[in-house]
């Protein structure tokens, strides 16, 4: 194994990144070594992220190989103009596997548009189909396109369950927020909330119920502070779940346990049968 990468501190709560791409080129390399590194930092568990249905296989046959790591199954909407919009059929039997505890991710993304915006909504419609055939909850990816999702979620929300899914990497307004929390979801922070210039998100995480919020990494994207401009890992959600505290006023042990417990109650496949990094 690789000598590991500079300590980190140590969380005495267990932390879970629900939200990274281990099979991203720049970590699948040095996979044992980010997967040790990570639990040297309290990191328990961890979720791969499929963005296409190709991906997805990878990212199962990942999860497979490594106790405490989850898989998802999806589309990312910059990968719908490539892949197309994905059968129903086909998430389902993908997401059948038993480490496969969500859907996505998928959802609307209006910033980049690599996807044509009709292709995108007809993908997460897919993808809601899917989750509320399999009982899964749904991973979104949201950007710039918060009036078309929450219309999405509306018009289907017969599909949507008491806890429909999780918003990742949460950077919208406040509204928003507070009509997706009303709707069942979930929302997960990254290391966006560590930038200097993420003041206004800042006052809205403090807004947002504890028993609501997940934390994750989004590796390789969106390094925290003090590790900005260095590819994210798994062990980085410690800074985001330290940021967390100093918002809420709480220690960060209360954030480790809550934002675990939120974690299992969220993805209850993954608390039938809870596997944690050894």
């Amino acid at each position: 194994m690789t000598k590991l990468p500079e300590l980190l501190p140590v969380s005495s709560a267990p932390l879970i990144d629900s939200h990274c791409h281990l099979s991203d080129e720049r970590l699948k390399p040095d996979l044992n070594t980010l997967l040790a590194h990570a639990k040297t930092t309290g990191v328990v568990s961890l979720v791969n992220i499929g963005t296409s249905l190709q991906e997805s296989k990878e990212v199962i046959q990942q999860a497979e190989t490594y106790r405490g790591i989850y898989a998802t199954v999806g589309v990312h909407p910059h990968e719908v103009a490539s892949e197309g919009v994905p059968l129903v059929e086909d998430i389902c039997s993908l997401a059948a596997h038993p480490k496969v505890i969500g859907l996505g991710e998928t959802g609307l993304d209006y910033y980049y548009e690599h996807t044509d915006r009709s292709q995108q909504k007809q993908s997460l419609v897919a993808h809601i189909i899917a989750a509320h055939s399999l009982g899964l909850p749904l991973i979104i990816h949201s950007r710039e396109g918060e009036e078309d999702l929450l219309k999405i979620f509306q018009d289907n929300e017969r599909l949507l369950s008491d806890a429909p899914g999780v918003i990742h990497c949460f950077s919208g307004s406040a509204s928003f927020a507070q009509q997706a929390l009303a709707l069942g979801f979930y929302i997960s922070l990254s290391g966006i909330i560590t930038f200097k210039k993420s003041i206004d998100l800042q006052e809205i995480v403090k807004m947002i119920p504890l028993d609501k919020l997940l934390i994750e990494t989004d590796a390789p994207y969106l390094a925290p502070v003090p590790k900005r401009g260095k590819p994210n890992e798994p062990a980085y959600v410690y800074y985001t779940a330290q940021k967390l505290a100093e918002l809420k006023g709480i220690s960060l042990e209360e954030v480790g346990k809550v934002t675990t417990n939120n974690f299992f109650t969220l993805f209850k496949k993954a608390a039938k049968n809870k596997e944690f990094l050894q």
